[in-house]
């Protein structure tokens, strides 16, 4: 069995979107972004190609990497590891990597210089259980008015998690054009963000839960996080996911209060420079 590589996502889907779908959430991400470049093209995240690949076989394993991104590993079996550092060494396209935490042991110990910068824990929604009693305030759909609150928002969510803010725009852009982006609001001012993304094979993503400083320990979050996965579910989810920063406490504790379940661990790695 071998590592098979492409820059050309139709190439890619045409192998591995049969393996991908048949386990949404296990490839919750790989789904989402290889769907975005399918719409809006292989340059959607940045100038560089992005690189593809499955393991051969029954396409046990996949590889997604949009630069400046760092690499996304997802269904690795274990003697996937070698013939990938082979074939793509410390070069620029394992330089960050983002894969459940038995492969990314395996990887670190084979790619010395790399360092853990995160960790992470998917969770799925079981039965959902609204904060009872719920936070003083009203959900509301974000609307095109709202568009500097939520760009200022999302760059918040994604500098307190350590994600780019390059995408903060288009990601309000068209999560207000599709009604994804809930706000919370408490005295009509809102006072937290939750989104969802695209429904692919059954499954959809709680993303983007902020709530600024200000507004914190007031229930806000869980509320907005419950109203979020409420309408994911009222649009035919089968699966609701979403990923927390396990160094986050209180966002663990509100996710598991409101019903999600832990499904698996995974690390970010980074190679010093």
């Amino acid at each position: 069995m071998t590592w098979t590589f492409t820059d050309d996502v139709d190439v890619f889907l045409a192998a591995a979107g049969p393996s991908l779908a048949a386990r949404p959430v296990e490839h919750t991400v790989a789904l989402s972004v290889t769907e975005r470049l399918r719409r809006s093209g292989a340059h959607h995240y940045g100038a560089d190609d992005p690189v593809l690949g499955w393991w051969r076989g029954a396409v046990a394993g996949t590889l997604v990497r949009t630069p400046p991104h760092g690499a996304m590993l997802t269904a690795l079996p274990p003697e996937a590891v070698e013939p990938l550092v082979e074939a793509l060494g410390a070069g620029p396209d394992l330089d960050g990597v983002n894969a459940d935490r038995d492969i990314a042991a395996l990887l670190a110990a084979r790619l010395p210089g790399y360092r853990t910068v995160q960790e992470q824990r998917l969770y799925r929604l079981g039965t959902l259980r609204p904060p009872s009693p719920a936070p003083e305030g009203r959900a509301r759909a974000a609307a095109r008015e709202d568009r500097a609150l939520l760009v200022a928002w999302v760059e918040g969510f994604a500098e307190a998690t350590g994600q780019s803010k390059s995408s903060a725009e288009w990601l309000v852009d068209e999560g207000t054009e599709r009604g994804s982006l809930t706000l919370w609001e408490s005295g009509g001012t809102p006072v937290a963000l939750a989104g969802r993304s695209l429904m692919l094979a059954g499954m959809v993503r709680v993303t983007s839960v902020y709530t600024p400083p200000e507004f914190r320990g007031r229930g806000y979050g869980a509320a907005v996080t419950a109203e979020s996965s409420r309408a994911a579910l009222a649009e035919g989810a089968a699966e609701v996911l979403l990923f927390t920063d396990l160094a986050n406490p209180t966002s663990n504790g509100v996710y598991l209060r409101i019903g999600y379940e832990p499904v698996a661990d995974r690390v970010q790695l980074r190679r010093d420079t």
